[in-house]
């Protein structure tokens, strides 16, 4: 700190007419020596008056040489006083600003003792901090500020032979304050000797630190606890600096990659990634520190990992960004997926297979109806083909149109056959999931003709209202037929018991980017306790039902990016609701 120097009162010029009035007490001896000799001049002879005007020329000059010499003292006398004041000054202003700087320390507690450990010096931190004023504790014995087990086993004194034996003393340790209360105290001591080397006695300076330590703690508890959860999660936690680098690498991600952290620490981020996506990351960090736009900060992605040996495998990647110390970072959380691929893999298979199976099952629910619908265009063929071969046995010219017509009427019969076994087949039939665009009328005709096989015989009234807004839909065919077939059916024999028998198959544009499909009925209706389990598996109404029919298309339309639910029918009965993904005009795939 630079002070300034004070400003000190400069002598006045000295005048002539001064100078002069200092000059009159020399100038008075030297007449007087002059009127002297004069005086004497007439008593002596002529050669003994040679020899006193040489003597008293002698004083005369010694008395100027005298005088000159005491101004010259005084002189130097005057400026030695005007340089010790101001040295006293400037030592009063120092003073006064270092009392300043210890009294504003914040804090601090800062006081002397001397060597007998009896304080000497006590600021107003110290009294802040301790509680004590200084005219309490001025010559007291500075045992007064420790606990008393450090008291009594003699600590006061072994401080400061510790600071006088190494030069100074620096350490953590509890301290009193006047009322009582003990705190977390950082001491320092340290010897004060003056010019000759003497112990002159010892400064301390004291500040609390037991909220300080109390946070570190915690934050050391907080992190211990992190890093302990951090070695237990499956999801393993990689740091990354905005050059790439890694700066941390959890225990999960040394068990998941094969990597212990000591080894992969400062070394590029692309060292865990495939080669060619590798070479691109760095590219993808410049790009968003120059320009701010997230590609994967702040989301979720599944991309490609590598191991230590070489293997590649799927995981889920979700990057954070924080900024420590000025220093900013990025903190992926990573997720293996190749379990859960290979469990996803599996359950579309097991799910392939039972929408299969449940395909089958209902086919065999069906399979008398079924015959009841073949037998009558096979029962039809058969007829005709009997009765063309009698007309042929006539040999009558007039009954060749006859017979034009009725083996046309029998290829109608045999086609007829044809397309209902052909789309039983297809129904049956296992396949893979192949998803296309199709229209809604089109899906509700090809399911009707199986689901609806023997309906109009027991009353039942098929409704169809299709929205003309409500326009293509990407399904796959054959398991939205099957949802459709299934619903229908249910329907069906829900109205077996009532006198009204209507079956509605609707549709109509719902939520953004949905199309809705109801298939509604004028049965009894759903109780609330069992339609809350009812799209669950074996949860099932009928006596001999499995509970699989509504699992599976819900399993199905889910599938398909849709869901479905139940509601009641206005007027009674139930209407089943579900969604299917729409896909607008000239946006076909």
């Amino acid at each position: 700190m630079n002070f300034p120097l004070p400003q000190f009162d400069m002598p006045a010029p000295v005048t002539v007419a001064e100078r002069l009035r200092r000059r009159i007490p020399e100038a008075l001896a030297t007449l007087l020596l002059l009127v002297s000799g004069l005086a004497l001049a007439p008593l002596v002879s002529r050669g003994e008056r040679y020899v006193l005007v040489g003597v008293l020329l002698a004083w005369a000059a010694a008395i100027l040489l005298l005088a000159a010499y005491s101004r010259a003292l005084r002189r130097r006398l005057r400026a030695e006083e005007a340089d010790a004041r101001r040295r006293a000054d400037r030592a009063d202003e120092l003073a006064a600003e270092l009392n300043l700087l210890i009294d504003g320390a914040v804090g601090y507690a800062i006081y002397t003792v001397d060597p007998k450990g009896r304080v000497s010096f006590w600021n107003e931190g110290a009294e802040r901090l301790k509680g004590w004023r200084e005219a309490e504790v001025l010559g007291r014995d500075m045992a007064l500020f420790y606990p008393p087990a450090a008291v009594a086993a003699g600590k006061p004194r072994a401080d400061l032979d510790a600071a006088l034996r190494d030069g100074k003393l620096e350490e953590e340790d509890w301290r009193l304050r006047k009322d009582g209360s003990e705190f977390l105290a950082q001491v320092l001591i340290t010897p004060l000797r003056g010019p000759d080397g003497r112990l002159r006695g010892f400064g301390k300076v004291i500040r609390d630190i037991t909220e300080q330590r109390a946070s570190e703690r915690q934050a050391t508890a907080a992190a211990n606890h992190l890093r302990s959860i951090l070695a237990t999660v499956l999801d393993a936690m990689v740091i990354i600096d905005e050059r790439g680098n890694i700066v941390s690498f959890s225990a999960a991600a040394e068990r998941m990659f094969g990597y212990a952290e000591d080894e992969v620490v400062g070394a590029n981020i692309s060292l865990l990634m495939p080669m060619g996506e590798g070479r691109r990351h760095d590219g993808y960090i410049r790009h968003y520190l120059e320009t701010g736009e997230r590609r994967i900060i702040g989301t979720g992605r599944t991309v490609t990992a590598k191991r230590r040996d070489g293997t590649t495998f799927p995981i889920e990647l979700s990057v954070g960004e924080a900024i420590t110390e000025g220093e900013r970072v990025f903190t992926g959380f990573i997720r293996d997926l190749s379990d859960k691929q290979r469990a996803e893999q599996r359950i579309e298979e097991l799910r392939s297979g039972l929408i299969h199976a449940a395909r089958v099952s209902a086919m065999g629910t069906m399979a008398s109806t079924l015959a009841h619908e073949l037998n009558q265009p096979i029962t039809a063929v058969v007829n005709y083909v009997r009765g063309i071969a009698n007309l042929i046995d006539a040999n009558d010219p007039q009954d060749l149109p006859m017979i034009r017509e009725s083996l046309d009427d029998t290829a109608q019969e045999a086609l007829r056959a044809g397309t209902i076994v052909r789309r039983l087949r297809e129904f049956v039939a296992r396949g893979e999931v192949e998803k296309s665009v199709e229209h809604i009328p089109d899906l509700v005709d090809e399911a009707c003709k199986l689901a609806l096989i023997g309906a109009r015989e027991t009353g039942v009234v098929a409704e169809f209202r299709f929205d003309p807004a409500a326009g293509p839909v990407l399904v796959d065919r054959i398991q939205i037929q099957q949802v459709l077939i299934n619903l229908m059916r249910n329907a069906i024999e829900a109205m077996a018991e009532v006198p009204e028998r209507r079956l509605t198959v609707s549709s109509r544009r719902d939520t953004p980017g949905f199309v809705r499909v109801t298939v509604a009925d004028t049965g009894p209706g759903v109780a609330p306790a069992v339609a809350e389990d009812l799209f669950r598996a074996f949860h099932s109404t009928k006596a001999d039902g499995m509970g699989l029919g509504l699992s599976i298309c819900r399993t199905i339309v889910e599938a398909n990016g849709g869901r479905i639910w139940l509601e009641p029918r206005e007027g009674g009965g139930s209407a089943f609701h579900f969604t299917l993904v729409h896909v607008e005009e000239g946006n076909s795939p």
